[in-house]
């Protein structure tokens, strides 16, 4: 499949996930699709066939609500058959709502609970530096999440420490679970502030895949932050920009008018 319909098959593994769970975030993920697609398919240095490599770049989504989106895109590069997407949040099944590392090859770490995914990265980018190991560490997390102590603790951490094998990429889509993201605390000067944290610091949007790439690949010095603008429910105009959606899971007539959008989107 070419890019267009990889793009597509992505974003309607998403929607049925979430119809058929009666699941929520579903805003949150439509989000982060090119950002996932750029990374799975053009960038990180992964195999599905040995997910466990000791030399692999490792991506970590710290904003774990977007699970849904991660499933789908593991699914379509290969870790796992697309059947196990039907055992996303129903008892019993294989992917919990938020991430388990434990659930399926591909992911690295568990996530949730808000904050905690830089920290991480962080920890394992100078783990690869005292090892010598050329991997690197990707970190996606949410525009609403930098509102967390613990990211600015990590960013301090990692420009002290010249993490240049280390990126985060910022889901810039400005809501988040209790409204417009600048009402809640002010974000306008986020890319001052990693600027201001010793991060070499880049603007894109976050749907161009070539400009996803190109930053991505910019060689760097330093710890290397990328603000993603993005849209919310990207793809399906009633759940584009809708706060509602980072709480609500499309019904049958939703997810099939939605399928059709979907379908003109692409």
């Amino acid at each position: 499949m070419n890019e267009i319909e990889k793009l597509y098959s992505i974003r309607k593994s998403i929607l049925n996930m979430m119809h058929y769970s009666k699941s929520s975030h579903i805003g949150s993920c439509l989000s982060i699709v090119e950002i996932l697609y750029v990374l799975y398919f053009k960038v990180l240095r992964v195999d599905p066939d040995s997910p466990i490599d000791p030399a692999r770049d490792k991506f970590i989504l710290s904003k774990g609500h977007g699970s849904a989106a991660l499933y789908a895109t593991l699914a379509e590069r290969g870790f796992f058959s697309k059947k196990y997407l039907d055992e996303f949040y129903v008892n019993g099944g294989r992917l919990p709502g938020h991430l388990d590392m434990s659930a399926v090859p591909g992911i690295e770490v568990s996530s949730g609970s808000l904050g905690h995914g830089l920290s991480i990265g962080a920890g394992m980018a100078i783990a690869n530096k005292l090892a010598k190991s050329e991997a690197r560490v990707f970190v996606l997390v949410g525009d609403g999440e930098c509102n967390e102590g613990s990211i600015w603790e990590a960013a301090m951490f990692s420009s002290h420490h010249l993490l240049d094998n280390l990126t985060v990429i910022i889901d810039y889509n400005k809501l988040q679970g209790f409204g417009e993201t600048n009402e809640v605390v002010n974000q306008k000067s986020i890319i001052n502030r990693w600027q201001a944290f010793g991060w070499e610091t880049y603007e894109i949007n976050g749907h161009e895949s070539k400009e996803i790439y190109t930053a991505l690949n910019k060689k760097q010095l330093a710890p290397k932050a990328i603000i993603a603008h993005t849209i919310k429910g990207k793809g399906i105009s009633f759940m584009e920009n809708k706060l509602e959606w980072h709480y609500k899971s499309p019904n049958e007539e939703q997810l099939n008018r939605a399928l059709i959008e979907l379908g003109d989107f692409q």
